[in-house]
């Protein structure tokens, strides 16, 4: 958790660095790596690891809707792999998330976002779960037509119970 935190300080004080450039009001895509943290006690042997893309329409002086789809792998670490791999079990499951919702950026390169959507389970007899994920971040220029953005989220998925974890991601996005 405490990585986390000092990634998003690094990454604010980047965004000081940069241009001070505003980034909303910019049709663009991104491509960015996720890593989450699950937030339950008894998931402590387990991280998130995957990848997805956002699209990101303007429709306000620096409001933007999203769009974003992906891959999460939710994998065992430590003991409980290596026991659930013992008795048989699988190690990872896999998440397709798909999520629309809104990015409003303020202080030039800093946002704040929320989506919601679906998180479709890939494994056989897995569920659809309704996923909700507001986030703070910062986005800043690299050219012209390119930013780096990096998205602090909490990330809540539920279906009959919920799972909850806090997630990195680290994009690279360029304009439309």
């Amino acid at each position: 958790m405490k990585k986390l935190v000092l990634s998003l300080a690094l990454v604010a004080g980047l965004g000081f660095a940069a241009s001070a450039q505003t980034e909303g009001a910019v049709r663009k895509l991104s491509i960015g790596a996720e890593f989450g943290i699950p937030t339950e006690k008894n998931s402590k042997n387990e991280l998130l690891a995957g990848g997805s893309l956002q699209f990101e329409q303007p429709v306000a002086k620096s409001l933007n809707l999203t769009i974003s789809a992906g891959y999460i792998s939710d994998m065992l670490t430590g003991d409980v792999k290596d026991a659930a791999k013992a008795a048989g079990y699988p190690t990872s499951f896999g998440y397709v998330p798909l999520k629309a919702g809104a990015k409003y950026y303020f202080g030039g390169n800093f946002y704040a976002a929320g989506e919601v959507g679906a998180s479709i389970s890939t494994e056989t007899g897995g569920s659809t779960l309704l996923a909700f994920a507001p986030a703070l971040g910062a986005s800043f220029s690299v050219s012209d037509k390119s930013s780096l953005d990096f998205g602090l989220r909490y990330e809540t998925w539920s279906n009959n119970g919920s799972t909850s974890f806090v997630g990195l991601r680290a994009a690279y996005a360029f304009g439309l």
